[in-house]
């Protein structure tokens, strides 16, 4: 059986995931990126080194975003959002995105020599030395979901 997804069915997927997909376009070009993310009801953070991504985004700041919980082929639920890109450049406004993010992520590991910045790089102390740290959210603006049960 196919169908969509209620509102609040939405929400909740949106907030249990912490892996999702944002979709950007710049210049002709389309890309689209795996990230870590939380979803606070309003906006989705996430954080990135300066890359291909962050480049687009700052170009052309409205994006897509999916998230989805896949059981099987024939089992699944997924959201698409619509948003804007904003850089986060306050300090404060940095730390409590970093918090919630690591708040998040953090939790999900078994390794105690994970960080939260795991794919930006290699080592947590090149953050803010060798690597900048940037730090943002999408404000959503609509959201869509479809799901498929057997």
């Amino acid at each position: 059986m196919l169908g969509e997804l209620s509102e609040i069915q939405i929400e909740s997927l949106l907030k249990q995931q912490v892996i999702g997909r944002i979709a950007c376009q710049a210049e002709g070009n389309v890309y689209i990126v795996p990230v870590n993310y939380v979803y606070d009801g309003t906006y989705i953070y996430g954080h990135s080194s300066i890359g291909k991504k962050i480049e687009m985004m700052r170009k052309n700041p409205e994006v897509c975003f999916e998230a989805d919980d896949i059981q099987s082929v024939f089992r699944w639920q997924s959201v698409i959002a619509w948003g804007r890109f904003e850089e986060i450049t306050d300090a404060n406004e940095k730390q409590q995105a970093m918090q919630r993010l690591i708040h998040r992520i953090m939790p999900l590991s078994d390794n105690p020599t994970d960080h939260p910045s795991h794919g930006i790089t290699e080592n947590d102390s090149d953050i803010g030395t060798r690597v900048e740290l940037i730090v943002y959210r999408i404000k959503v603006s609509k959201k869509t979901g479809k799901f498929e049960h057997s």
